[in-house]
């Protein structure tokens, strides 16, 4: 594809985006690629740039077309972002948009004037309100500032970074050093994580489906913070464990693992499609212990006869996941306050379901990726206050006894983030039932 076909690719789905109840751009995106099969994959990782960095960089690029009085869309925009961070020249961009029958459409006279005053500017400029340059609705910094006023900014940068990708070493398949050495036989760059003893973190984005390592179940791919969160269950051989909200079972093959393929796992989601893309993994892995089980919802009826019955009870609840604004930028625009709030009445709700399921002595473990408070520390305090058998256990006592090495957070719950730890932004709170 020409230059000016991959711009008119990123304008086209940029433009699909904007309608009415979009898909999640990832989604749209690897359609668009299953659809579109005569661009190669330069051409697709291109495009996606494209896409992926001006969305990622919205408001700021708003900002600038408000300045240079031009009206925002995905053609101006696309267009600001090529000039301001990609630094293409006026010149190279009339001829990218004239250059033949799949280009788009050549430049008229205010676009010139656009891109000729944005030649030579940077997307950060003095007078941005912090939001902007944070490249987040205002509301949604506020409620971010609310929850690490100190790191707002610096976290807000770090969102708008590409994700890397971590994967989690298998133990039922084999070690962490023969993972790394199978990866190399098929060119593949792996290197120990930060936190989990388990993590290896890729050097770059490499198609992993045809490797060795991943067909034969020793790797899976799992953000190194949400294996943290996993590792805290502490899910031991024989266990009985309820992850309540499974979907497609990133931390239930992990506690699988942890339990030596000894014990049970019931894997509950409302999501049939999603408990159904977990079948695959779990054969994979070589996982035989988990039942998977779709639920009404999180008080199903089904759910009756296990009361007092679950050593771990997983609440990964479904919520804003505004931890993972890298790898899904086109969250912090359709995120409203009212969803937040939704989210954190779901939220309440599962953690009452939950409780009774849980064993005298057992534990609850609340996690989100969410960065919000509300959504964190105020639905633990709120179930403390109605649950008062159950009491919080400080996380760096369960860190050392799980995780190992040293500990990002102290106190009663865990945050992880993705400036500090390098993570997706997470948050566990470890709860246990008196006896």
């Amino acid at each position: 594809m020409t230059p000016g076909a991959r711009i008119n690719a990123a304008i086209d789905i940029l433009t699909a985006l904007a309608q009415p109840n979009p898909p999640p751009m990832d989604q749209f995106l690897a359609q668009w690629g299953r659809r579109n099969r005569y661009a190669g994959s330069g051409d697709r990782a291109a495009i996606a740039a494209l896409v992926y960095g001006s969305v990622r960089r919205w408001a700021q690029l708003d900002w600038w077309l408000a300045a240079c009085g031009h009206e925002p869309g995905p053609r101006s925009r696309i267009l600001a972002f090529l000039v301001l961070a990609q630094g293409e020249t006026p010149n190279a961009l009339e001829d990218a948009f004239s250059a033949g029958r799949y280009s788009p459409p050549p430049l008229g006279e205010a676009e010139l004037d656009l891109v000729r005053r944005l030649a030579g500017e940077s997307l950060d400029a003095d007078g941005q309100p912090p939001h902007v340059r944070g490249n987040v609705p205002e509301w949604l910094y506020g409620r971010l500032a609310e929850a690490t006023p100190e790191e707002v900014d610096r976290e807000l940068a770090a969102l708008m970074e590409e994700a890397p990708v971590d994967l989690r070493v298998n133990t039922l398949a084999g070690s962490v050093e023969q993972a790394v050495a199978a990866l190399a036989e098929d060119g593949i760059d792996a290197t120990p994580g930060r936190l989990s003893p388990l993590a290896l973190r890729l050097s770059g984005r490499r198609p992993l489906g045809a490797a060795a390592a991943f067909k034969a179940g020793l790797v899976e791919v799992q953000d190194e913070g949400s294996q943290v969160v996993a590792a805290l269950a502490d899910a031991r051989p024989g266990m009985r464990i309820l992850d309540l909200c499974a979907g497609a079972g990133g931390k239930t093959l992990a506690m699988a693992a942890a339990m030596q393929n000894r014990g049970r796992i019931l894997a509950c989601d409302v999501a049939k499609r999603r408990l159904n893309q977990a079948a695959g993994r779990l054969s994979r892995a070589g996982v035989h212990i988990v039942e998977r089980r779709a639920i009404a919802a999180a008080d199903d009826e089904s759910l009756a006869d296990e009361r007092g019955g679950f050593d771990r009870v997983l609440v990964d609840a479904p919520c804003s996941g505004t931890g993972t604004l890298r790898r899904r930028p086109d969250l912090r625009w359709s995120l409203t306050p009212e969803a937040v709030h939704r989210e954190t009445e779901a939220q309440a709700d599962l953690l009452q379901a939950a409780a009774p399921l849980v064993a005298p002595g057992g534990r609850l473990v609340y996690a989100t990726c969410s960065m919000l408070r509300e959504e964190n520390e105020t639905r633990v305090e709120e179930f403390l206050e109605q649950q008062p058998q159950f009491h919080p256990l400080p996380v760096e006592g369960l860190w050392a006894e799980t995780v190992g090495g040293s500990c990002p957070g102290q106190g009663l719950s865990l945050r992880l983030t993705p400036a500090r730890d390098g993570t997706d932004g997470f948050f566990a709170a470890i709860l246990e039932r008196r006896l």
